[in-house]
């Protein structure tokens, strides 16, 4: 990896079946995401999926680019993530990752990165966005 590189990964519809199971995973049934007649009255005027379901498929999409493939040993942490704008129902999300950061670790033939993610919807509107730490394996 090398600072500045950037990755897109393909997209993913959000559906309410996918609100449903997150729900029942997580039990977080909050009126934002089970009921249409409750958010029609918020500012959202309709359901909005779970933050950490956004980034939990952020996740998935991610993997499939492959860039972690075979080197990741640790995920160290989540930097100043932000939850800018909400994802609908519909919403069709990809992900945009920078290279912020690569460094040797304290450890030989590891590195960390340091991944800039940002979520996009259709629209082009970043949803969310924040910083992953990856403890990786280096080549000599």
């Amino acid at each position: 990896f090398k600072a500045g590189q950037v990755f897109e990964t393909p997209a993913r519809t959000v559906t309410e079946a996918d609100v449903g199971a997150f729900a029942g995973l997580s039990g977080d049934y909050d009126s934002l995401h089970t009921d249409a007649e409750f958010c029609a009255k918020t500012p959202f005027k309709q359901r909005i999926a779970h933050g950490m379901l956004g980034m939990s498929i952020m996740t998935g999409l991610a993997a499939r680019t492959g860039m972690l493939d075979g080197s990741s040993r640790a995920f160290l942490g989540i930097e100043d993530w932000k939850f800018q704008k909400p994802i609908f129902f519909g919403d069709t999300i990809h992900a945009r990752t920078t290279i912020a950061d690569v460094r040797p670790s304290s450890k030989p033939g590891q590195g960390v990165v340091k991944r800039r993610i940002e979520i996009v919807n259709q629209r082009g509107e970043v949803t969310q966005a924040g910083t992953f730490v990856t403890l990786v394996r280096a080549r000599p």
